[in-house]
């Protein structure tokens, strides 16, 4: 049986099911409701998508579907396009011969923010890139930076900042000899994460923050770094194993988000089932250190949430197995953030919105995790890897299911729109069709 026909019969035992619960629920006297007469303003606009009979495409509710754009990053056929609900091709853009490293985001200027494969990579773990390139509508590469060496590689995601800057995460490689002297449990090299900013009119690295400055190992007190994990939430453990690699991938940061205002980076840990945030307004020589920038704690973490075991903290509930797409929201939501949870073992995926605390306080054995403001799963949801979500502007959810195609769900929770397909989409963004990035394309549809 194919993966569509599958989940076609989930689809089935799903909606029957809901039938049944629908069918009892006439037979249980219920109080009438008082009818509320809405004004024009607050009724919602109908949407008039015409739907094709396509292979793939589910419309549960279409008049409830938001009509926008989904920027698709497909690494499995190494495509970025555009596509409506209708799963119309809008526009494609020529990536010159070179491979997606995953991240392609479409800025307001109408240029594209790519993470490409560097031709000869030396340090290639799943999600490695090496090449960040800025692309016009054409495929003209507008600029192009290669990070890419035996020591350290681009990879996954970066950020165009309100400078013109760019935030890019890197992987830095220490030998064994290195790690064994931080006491890194598993004895071999060491691949951590590091978070840059690039000035590209320049080409200058202006910014970095490495985590080999903020780590804290309890195994051998005759090692650097030696500490009680439990009483500094502020360091990483660098012996957190819940997945061991025999290359010595020890973090394998895979998403990153700016706050402007408060100019934080939050940086998803995949393999520490973690958002990290760091502050962005140190020096680079502040952020070696743990003092120093508005939090006066130099490079060491603000915050962190989604799994408080990472620092041996018994106390908050565990959010994340395997997380990516740390996603920042604005306007009325400021303060939130949509994670996409892939749960790994579970081998179920959630989607939340959190709330993060006004004031960010990481205490030892104290429950340090955000509000759960919206949270949504199913029981055929599940990526173990890549994957994300993002909000349209009438509160519905655009979910990535990274293995499969996307979903598109109400504040609610219900189900209105989806598209299966076998590929590799790393996320999916929303576009509204008058946004200013669309414009800046002055595309024809």
């Amino acid at each position: 049986m194919n993966l569509y026909n599958l989940k076609f019969r989930y689809s089935l035992i799903a909606f029957f099911s809901i039938i049944l619960i629908s069918c009892t629920s006439d037979y249980v006297d219920e109080p009438e409701s008082e009818v509320v007469q809405m004004e024009d303003d607050d009724i919602p606009p109908i949407t008039t998508i015409e739907f094709p009979d396509k292979e793939g495409l589910e419309v549960l509710a279409g008049e409830k579907v938001f009509d926008g754009f989904i920027l698709v990053n497909d690494a499995a056929a190494n495509r970025v396009y555009l596509m409506d609900k209708a799963t119309t091709l809008i526009h494609e853009w020529n990536l010159n011969g070179k491979r997606l490293g995953n991240d392609a985001f479409l800025l307001d200027d109408g240029r594209l923010l790519a993470m490409l494969e560097s031709e000869t990579p030396l340090l290639t773990l799943g999600g490695f890139g090496g090449l960040i390139s800025l692309i016009r509508k054409n495929g003209e590469v507008e600029w192009s930076y290669e990070y890419s060496n035996e020591n350290h590689i681009a990879h996954h995601d970066a950020k165009m900042l309100p400078n013109g800057n760019i935030l890019f995460l890197s992987w830095e490689k220490k030998s064994a000899e290195e790690a064994n002297e931080i006491a890194f449990s598993p004895g071999t090299q060491i691949i951590y994460d590091a978070v840059l900013e690039i000035n590209p009119t320049t080409n200058e690295i202006v910014w970095e923050w490495h985590m080999w400055d903020h780590l804290i190992q309890d195994l051998d007190d005759t090692k650097l770094n030696f500490g009680d994990v439990s009483l500094n939430p502020q360091l990483i453990d660098i012996n957190y194993q819940e997945v061991t690699n025999p290359d010595g991938d020890v973090s394998h940061a895979n998403g990153i988000d700016y706050d402007a205002e408060n100019d934080l980076i939050y940086v998803s840990a995949n393999f520490y089932s973690e958002i990290w945030v760091i502050d962005h307004s140190t020096t680079s020589e502040e952020a070696k250190s743990n003092s120093g920038g508005t939090f006066n704690k130099g490079g060491d973490l603000v915050y962190r949430f989604g799994n408080p075991s990472a620092y041996k903290n018994d106390v908050g509930l565990r959010l994340f197995d395997r997380n990516h797409h740390p996603n920042l929201l604005s306007g009325d939501k400021k303060g939130n953030i949509l994670v996409y949870a892939n749960g790994f073992e579970a081998e179920q995926s959630t989607a939340y919105e959190l709330k993060t605390p006004e004031t960010f306080e990481l205490i030892p054995n104290s429950n340090n995790e955000p509000e759960i403001i919206w949270s949504f799963t199913d029981l055929e949801l599940y990526s173990g890897r890549v994957s994300g979500v993002d909000i349209l502007p009438n509160g519905n959810r655009l979910i990535t299911e990274g293995d499969f195609g996307f979903w598109e769900v109400t504040e609610a929770g219900e189900i209105i729109w989806r598209y299966t397909e076998v590929g590799f989409f790393w996320r999916g963004y929303h576009f509204s069709k008058d946004s200013e990035a669309i414009n800046r394309l002055q595309l024809e549809f």
